[in-house]
């Protein structure tokens, strides 16, 4: 008898890959995607087989090391937030001309509402720009089924497969049944015939352009016979209804006897578009209700369909007409007040509800360095700190209002080079150790090249504190990998974060911001809820 588990998504996915033959799976830590790789990290059957699931420096790191998985013709799994998606893109996208040995599938989790993310972006358009199949599934159970489908698709078609997932389906629990598991692939490198789009040359990747191009047809048939995609009739055509992913469920909580209106339910692109015609026939609005972008939508507005009659013109709702809202994670009140149903806040948050702004914890060893960077930099006007993505971008709230910018992974380097060369001085980049060692080198060796007039703060606790502890590729070699990218070995300068060497700080600081050239300060001591996890794993032992 089948197992049944009460999975988050991120888990039913990470499951399903591992059923499927799994031999790697590759990413860097980012919310929502995290839970993929710790949930095989942890689970018995990664120790059995030896899967490789340790984190990789950076996405673009975790993609390619998973094509050389494929190439060898195994299954890899690579795992990522939205956002990740542009640090991977230029593999990702080359992917598709390359293709897929063993199956290759990468998984992207969205952050509609933006719950721990800079941008709403929607993964959905790396597929559709790199004319790869994106597989988006609408529960937990279709999350570990699919799975296992996406790697079967991809090792038949020679191409790899987006998955997409977004917040509310990555975080959020239902009961999966498990199905058979499967052995991993043997090892086997790609037929002749077309290991030689491995190699990117123009002459050679132009054939597998043109190739990649006639297959659209193919991944849109396959995408509109899929039982995965599926037209629903009802009594009322009125209003004929598409539904991307999760949003089926958003619209089906609003009808639990049945819709009754015609749906059409879409898990898997390319676009189903002989099923779009075919409820077209018969409704002459549709609705599109998808979470992210109007991507679905934009492509369905001011097409015309002809039926057997002649008729013309399809009246298209959704995000951008103002029938649903234009950014931000949906629910089923939004879908209810789109239908006209009235609203019935079922899903509102409390009006008691106190909002309460991020904060760096108690005893976090970035807050001593902020109140030492802020007592230096009041002695100087017109300082600039340039922040980046991790615990320490809290720097910007109360009471420390220490950084001024932060914009993506490893920009506080460069941005710093930049507003340098304008004049700008001091100007002082602030980064996480695996910020640093995700995106932040190459910046260091543009800022030893340039002979830039900054100062780079390491800000090093020792893991990548923002997403729950995981290890940092960083640890216990920044000062080596500074050093070897050529700045100055007495200008890389070692401070411990606590209130009682605030003194002891300020000179080091001070003394790196007025040395005219690349200084490095690395601020050092560990994240206060590794420490408190490691000692508690210290007295159990």
């Amino acid at each position: 008898m089948s197992e049944k588990k009460l999975l988050l998504g991120d888990e039913a996915l990470a499951l399903g890959a591992l059923h499927a033959g799994l031999s790697g799976v590759y990413a860097y830590p980012g919310t929502p995607s995290t839970e993929i790789t710790e949930y095989i990290q942890s689970h018995p059957l990664t120790k059995e087989r030896g899967i490789h699931s340790q984190w990789c420096a950076n996405e673009k790191t975790a993609m390619e090391a998973a094509l050389g998985v494929s190439y060898a013709g195994k299954r890899a799994l690579v795992c990522m937030k939205h956002v990740g998606m542009n640090v991977c893109a230029d593999p990702f996208v080359n992917s598709a001309v390359t293709g897929a040995n063993g199956g290759l599938v990468v998984a992207a989790c969205d952050d509609p509402s933006q719950h721990s993310s800079q941008n709403e972006q929607d993964s959905r358009f790396y597929a559709d720009f790199a004319m790869m199949p994106c597989f988006e599934p609408s529960s937990q159970q279709e999350a570990y089924e699919m799975a296992g489908e996406a790697f079967d698709y991809s090792e038949k078609n020679h191409i790899p497969v987006l998955m997409r997932l977004t917040t509310r389906m990555a975080h959020s629990r239902a009961l999966v049944t498990e199905g058979p598991v499967r052995a991993e692939n043997p090892m086997r490198f790609p037929p002749k015939d077309i290991e030689r789009f491995w190699v990117t040359l123009p002459g050679i990747s132009k054939a597998k352009v043109k190739q990649l191009a006639e297959d659209q047809a193919k991944f849109r048939e396959d995408s509109e016979m899929s039982p995965r995609n599926n037209l629903t009739d009802g009594p009322d055509h009125s209003l004929g209804i598409v539904t991307c992913g999760i949003a089926y469920n958003y619209l089906m909580e609003n009808f639990p006897d049945g819709c009754p209106y015609p749906v059409l339910k879409v898990t898997r692109y390319p676009f189903p578009i002989s099923l779009l015609r075919e409820m077209a026939v018969t409704c002459k609005t549709v609705l599109v209700i998808e979470e992210g972008q109007p991507l679905v939508e934009e492509k369905l507005r001011g097409l015309l369909y002809d039926d057997a009659e002649g008729n013309g013109l399809i009246k298209v709702k959704g995000r951008l007409d103002g029938t649903l809202p234009r950014t931000g994670e949906l629910n089923p009140d939004l879908v209810r007040a789109a239908l006209g149903l009235g609203t019935a806040e079922v899903y509102q948050v409390a009006k008691t509800t106190v909002p309460r702004p991020p904060a760096l914890c108690q005893g976090c060893g970035h807050r001593d360095f902020y109140t030492a960077l802020n007592n230096v930099l009041r002695k100087y006007e017109g300082s600039r700190v340039f922040g980046d993505i991790g615990c320490y971008t809290l720097g910007y709230m109360p009471p420390f209002h220490a950084i001024h910018s932060c914009v993506e992974m490893g920009a506080s380097l460069t941005m710093a080079i930049g507003a340098a060369n304008s004049g700008v001085w001091p100007s002082v980049g602030v980064i996480g150790d695996s910020t640093f060692t995700h995106s932040g080198m190459t910046g260091l060796l543009d800022a030893v090249n340039f002979g830039a007039d900054i100062t780079l703060c390491i800000s090093d606790n020792l893991t990548t504190g923002m997403t729950g502890g995981q290890d940092s590729a960083g640890t216990g070699k920044l000062e080596a990998i500074c050093e070897a990218l050529g700045v100055d070995p007495s200008h890389i300068r070692t401070i411990i974060p606590l209130p009682k060497n605030y003194p002891e700080m300020e000179r080091v600081i001070e003394e790196e911001i007025n040395h005219h050239g690349v200084s490095v300060v690395i601020c050092r001591r560990e994240c206060i809820q590794t420490a408190k996890r490691h000692a508690v794993l210290k007295n159990k032992s």
